[in-house]
């Protein structure tokens, strides 16, 4: 039987602990046979998990006879890992033992330097936290989870649940899979990524610079027909010089900024109105529907229609007026 060890460390994340242990622990072969065997180790006998105390059944030895080991995530991403959890997951790793972190359980995998050189992901808002503690990794916080064969990262807590069936189909094939998803009452397969639940946001102009009244106006006005040339003659600059300032000040260009402008205002309307897609499209600026669902899907990671099924707030909506 596949042994699964799951690691509490102090102060795990409850949801992050949970979900292998309930998604592993339901799977059945299509003889009704249980292929894994889940139990929760820990470095001492009592886990604290905020709101509640884990007894662990088990110490660190059980990570040396796992076939996978799952890391959840802690409250305090900034807590040192302890090293003998360190040299436990290091031996493990030498043996061949596959290990897949949750959330920000990615930044306890990344402290043991396994995941060096190697792409990973987590939480959206831990990303910058994680780039600035772990250069060597390569971080792409866009995506729900990442699958490096031995080594393994998800995204925010959800994405563990898509971890562990993306593991239960490598190991058992698809209808397995889906059957632990039905279970689980999840899809075996989402569509879009991490940045679906992002909140897109403009890079900061900082207080008081030249371009802050500009890049108010733009987004006052960014679903009217606006060129480079128009804006560049709005700030009264040379489109050259609009340009360098922008770089400058945003990190970006008057375009782009211009264009997430607009899909944050389309992702407003999308969660809080019943128009349909197309007419969204066009009042946020887009001169055509490919056009916004092209950059929508690029910047958003998923199509409109999903985004909207997905973050709607008004289920019931009013009657649309007529239109004018």
């Amino acid at each position: 039987m596949h042994q699964v060890a799951v690691l509490a460390l102090d102060n795990v994340v409850a949801f992050d602990l949970a979900t292998p242990l309930e998604v592993f622990d339901r799977v059945r072969r299509p003889d009704g046979s249980r292929p894994y065997d889940v139990r929760v180790c820990a470095p001492q006998p009592q886990i604290s998990a905020r709101s509640f105390t884990v007894q662990a059944d088990h110490g660190l030895e059980a990570l040396d006879t796992a076939d996978t080991i799952m890391v959840p995530g802690c409250h305090d991403i900034t807590t040192a890992v302890p090293p003998d959890v360190v040299t436990a997951l290091r031996t493990a790793a030498t043996r061949g033992t596959r290990i897949a972190s949750i959330c920000a359980g990615a930044f306890v995998l990344a402290a043991t330097g396994l995941l060096d050189g190697r792409r990973a992901t987590t939480h959206w808002l831990a990303a910058d936290d994680f780039r600035a503690r772990f250069p060597a990794v390569e971080l792409d916080p866009g995506v729900l989870y990442v699958d490096e064969g031995q080594f393994l990262t998800s995204a925010g807590a959800a994405a563990g649940l898509d971890l562990c069936l993306h593991l239960v189909r490598r190991d058992h094939g698809s209808a397995v899979a889906a059957q632990a998803a039905r279970l689980s009452v999840m899809p075996l397969e989402r569509q879009g990524g991490q940045a679906q639940f992002i909140v897109t946001e403009q890079p900061p102009a900082p207080r008081g610079s030249e371009l802050e009244p500009l890049l108010r106006w733009l987004d006052d006005n960014a679903g009217d027909d606006l060129t480079l040339e128009g804006i560049a003659a709005r700030a009264g600059m040379s489109t050259r010089t609009l340009n360098r300032r922008f770089r400058e000040q945003t990190g970006t260009t008057p375009l782009q900024w211009l264009h997430l402008a607009r899909i944050r205002h389309a992702q407003h309307l999308l969660e809080t109105t019943a128009q349909p897609v197309d007419r969204i499209g066009t009042q946020v600026g887009f001169g055509s529907p490919t056009a916004f669902r092209d950059r929508f899907k690029r910047i958003v990671g998923t199509s409109p229609h999903s985004y909207r099924r997905s973050f709607r707030t008004d289920r019931h909506p009013s009657p649309l007026p007529a239109a004018s």
